[in-house]
This record gives C-alpha cells, structure tokens and sequence, in this order.
C-alpha cells in the first residue's frame, strides 16, 4: 500500500480550506496594440479536492471564454484589444483539499507494461524536449529501480533526483530541457519534475506533470496570509495514480492545490498569449496563500 495524493483514490480526515490570490501578467516597454491570452489558474475539483469558488478577473478586458482543455483543466481565455502597456490577470480561490488515505498501488511490472496500460496512458510514456532525459540519468534510473516494484521503483528515483540535484532559483527558465538540467544538477520546482517525468517514463512508468500550489508554511496560523508561488510534481501511475513532490521528495498531500495536469510544463503554463507590437514585455506573479481551516 502507498499514500495517496489528495484528489486520487479518496479521502478522510478533516479537510484544510485554503484562499489563493495569484496576480500575475506582463508589463510592455511601450503601448501594445492587442493582445490574445489564455490562463490556466483556477483549481480543479476532484474526490478529494473541491473548488468552493473561483474567478478570473482581467483589466482592460474585451472578450472572454472559458473551457475544459484535453487534459481536463480549466482554461480562460480572453483578448483585450484596446492599446495597453499592462496586462494583469487576478485570480481567486478557494479550496478545500482533504488529507490522503492508502491506496492500492500494487501493479507489477507486467501490468504496467501490459497493451491495456501503454495503449490508455500512451500520452504520459512518451517524452518532450523538455523531458528526454541525459543517457546518464537513464542509467541511474533502471540501477535504482532494479529489484522494484514500480511504485517503490518510481519513489526510489524521485529520491535520488533530489539528492542529487540542488535548489536554486534563476539560473533556468521554463524552456530550459532536462538534458541541460541534469548537466548543472541546479532548478527549480519544474526542473525537477522534468526529470522526474523524463526518468520515470524511460523505465516504462507513466508519469504526469501537475501544477498548482504548495502551502509554504503548513504550521501558519488560521488566517495568516503567507507569500507562495505556484509548483509542480508528478503523479505516476502503478495501478492508481500516485503523486509525489520530487523537489521535496515527499508524497503531495493536503497543502497542494491542483490546477492542471498534463505531459510537461507546455501543456499547463498558468498565462500564456501573443502581442500585437515591437514592445518588450517583463512577467510579474504574486501568490498569495490563507488558510481558513
């Protein structure tokens, strides 16, 4: 038996309710005539995490759209058209996310391996620019799972990738491969669940990308606003889908939020969208976390 991740295979326990403000978008050098985006920012509901509210607010907005993208995430959609030198998108939330319970994830190699298994999850064993992993780490990932069963195999990477990779902030982007990656042993968040994903899939375990959020300080008191950021981990599956957090090679549980899944990072980028003009643009993002319960 494994310990699920909040939202796959069920719940118990009493449930923490979590309030997220996420202020994010550009700045132009200089005035742009248009611009046509899409935010994937609101958090899905599952068994085990319920959205209780949720909205996306746009300045200067001129039309919007909202829908369920193929991986099953939410997506706003939305154009502004008049000249702007900002664009800034708020989005807020509020979540319950119940704690995790033990489920069966028992599959053997056989059954990972099995035609049912690769033909239904065939989009999660195949790897990206941003997942094809170094020849090295492909070693290192049949050593460490060798005598395994998957589950254990998959958590036995995540545990070694962490060792062996450093957290530092700024020195990649979110176009940075996990070839590269793995060759400076530095990332963040996103970087480590490439190569977690990349390594996991090259020894035949489907694995997904997650986006959300992690409650910084589990012990802050109710009501207590904290400083956050938006975070990424796997989910593999081995007979039911596990999530854990590579970057602190712990199980996802009761302080992560789920935005979106999808095959890496391209598939879930919280704002993304093109520009009618020469300006330059600058990002800026500000999370903002409270939990109620």
């Amino acid at each position: 038996m494994t310990v699920a991740p909040n939202g796959l295979g069920g719940y118990g326990g009493q449930p923490r309710r979590i309030v997220i403000e996420h202020r994010t978008g550009y700045r132009y050098e200089k005035p742009v005539l248009a611009s046509y985006n899409e935010a994937r920012l609101t958090p899905i509901t599952t068994i085990g995490q319920t959205a209780l509210d949720a909205r996306v607010e746009v300045s200067r907005m001129t039309w919007t759209h909202t829908y369920w993208d193929y991986w099953g995430t939410q997506v706003t959609a939305f154009d502004v058209l008049t000249p702007h030198e900002t664009l800034e998108v708020v989005a807020s939330s509020t979540v319950e996310v119940w704690p995790s319970r033990e489920v069966n994830a028992t599959a053997t190699w056989d059954d990972v391996r099995s035609d049912a298994v690769t033909d239904e999850w065939v989009e999660f064993l195949g790897q990206s620019r941003s997942t094809t992993p170094d020849d090295e780490l492909v070693d290192l990932a049949h050593e460490v799972s060798s005598g395994l069963s998957p589950d254990a195999a998959a958590r036995a990477i995540c545990e070694r990738i962490n060792g062996l990779v450093e957290y530092v902030p700024g020195v990649t982007s979110v176009h940075t491969d996990a070839v590269e990656v793995w060759r400076t042993k530095q990332g963040v968040c996103q970087d480590y669940t490439h190569l977690t994903l990349g390594a996991l899939r090259s020894v035949g375990i489907p694995a997904r990308y997650v986006s959300g959020y992690l409650h910084p300080q589990p012990d802050a008191a109710l009501g207590e606003t904290v400083e956050g950021q938006s975070h990424a981990w796997v989910e593999w599956w081995a007979g039911e889908w596990v999530a854990f957090d590579p970057t602190h090679a712990a199980p996802a549980g009761a302080d992560h939020v789920v935005v979106a899944r999808g095959r890496n990072y391209g598939d879930v980028p919280p704002l993304k969208g093109v520009y009618a003009g020469t300006a330059g643009s600058e990002l800026f993002v500000s999370v903002k976390l409270t939990r109620l319960s």
